[in-house]
């Protein structure tokens, strides 16, 4: 069971309070996660990452395990803590401004 903490609009729009659990088949990577994450919750398609390019959005960035893992490719396997359920895939809406 992997376990996902989006942000608090990305919780509004998909109605769920706190940590998100979902089954991935396969390998734990970036698009396993976000596919099983659009699959069970389809109001966040697009907002995560492009529906046409499959690139995550620019303000938008994964971390797990006190890493960023925002820049490591898609299909790369995410930290062994993630897949096991230790520890969460945090969703981050990135902050910008001056």
């Amino acid at each position: 069971m992997i376990r996902v903490v989006l942000p608090a609009h990305l919780r509004t729009l998909a109605h769920v309070d706190g940590e998100v659990k979902l089954e991935v088949e396969g390998q734990v990577t970036q698009r396993s996660v976000v596919d099983a994450l659009e699959a069970r919750y389809p109001m966040l398609l697009g907002t995560i990452r492009d529906p046409a390019t499959q690139q995550r959005r620019a303000m938008v960035r994964f971390f797990a395990c006190e890493e960023d893992l925002s820049h490591e490719q898609p299909d790369a396997a995410l930290p062994d803590a993630v897949a096991k359920g230790d520890a969460p895939l945090l969703v981050v809406g990135a902050m910008a401004g001056g």
